[in-house]
């Protein structure tokens, strides 16, 4: 089923993949960021129904300098008085039931946008950071101020640089089908919810979602798997 994935990747197509039973246990409905359109994107927002989040390859993340918001929260915190709800919400940081680290960045528009949220402007915004991380990854110039704008509609996600040996989420399980599609790593997901429950769709409900929508389905364990095989923790990146 991986290697399904990795071909829908590479060919522009949504996939699903399923997290590990011990960790968030949701399926993310994904798509990789250069080929996102406004009704991929309304797809995600109506099928899936989570946060349409965008996870970027590591490497490109420290060459633009996108910062983990929760270092930002860190810095912050120092400042004077004014900033009192920062600091306590730092004082409590890292009580995440499932993790040690959230993976979200900055929140962001693209300049060309016009509110952000539209599916048109999300689909825009969101190829344009594939546009600006590949070029980050081939060694050229790039202002990601230039480009951006924030706060925006687009939440980023900052991979752990040495992806599953740094933390096991949704961002480096996304980032490593990318590397191995050979597509530009940034992907675009969101988690999928079931409205009758409250709760994150079943991975058996999520499966019957793959199968009759004819979308490849892979789990984190095949893509643990792959990346012991690969060696990728210190690649930087097939685009």
């Amino acid at each position: 089923m991986i290697n399904d994935a990795i071909r829908a990747l590479a060919a522009g197509e949504a996939i699903l993949l399923y997290d590990f039973d011990n960790r968030e246990r949701e399926t993310d409905l994904m798509v990789a960021a250069q080929f996102i359109t406004p009704q991929l994107v309304f797809q995600m927002r109506r099928d899936a129904g989570g946060l349409i989040c965008v996870a970027l390859d590591p490497n490109a993340c420290a060459i633009l300098g996108l910062p983990y918001f929760a270092d930002i929260l860190k810095q912050v915190s120092t400042f004077g008085s004014g900033f009192e709800a920062i600091k306590s919400i730092y004082e409590r940081d890292g009580d995440i039931p499932y993790d040690t680290k959230s993976s979200f960045s900055l929140w962001v528009n693209h300049r060309k946008t016009y509110t952000g949220i539209t599916d048109i402007d999300r689909a825009l915004t969101i190829r344009e950071l594939a546009v600006i991380s590949q070029k980050a990854l081939a060694g050229d110039s790039v202002s990601f101020g230039a480009e951006f704008r924030s706060p925006g509609h687009v939440p980023l996600l900052r991979t752990a640089p040495g992806l599953l040996r740094d933390r096991r989420g949704q961002t480096e399980l996304s980032i490593i089908l990318a590397r191995e599609a050979g597509i530009i790593p940034v992907i675009v997901m969101c988690e999928m919810l079931d409205g009758k429950t409250g709760k994150a769709l079943s991975i058996e409900d999520a499966k019957e979602y793959a199968a009759a929508h004819a979308l490849a389905f892979a789990e984190g364990r095949e893509v643990a798997e792959l990346f012991e095989r690969s060696g990728m923790g210190s690649a930087s990146g097939k685009i």
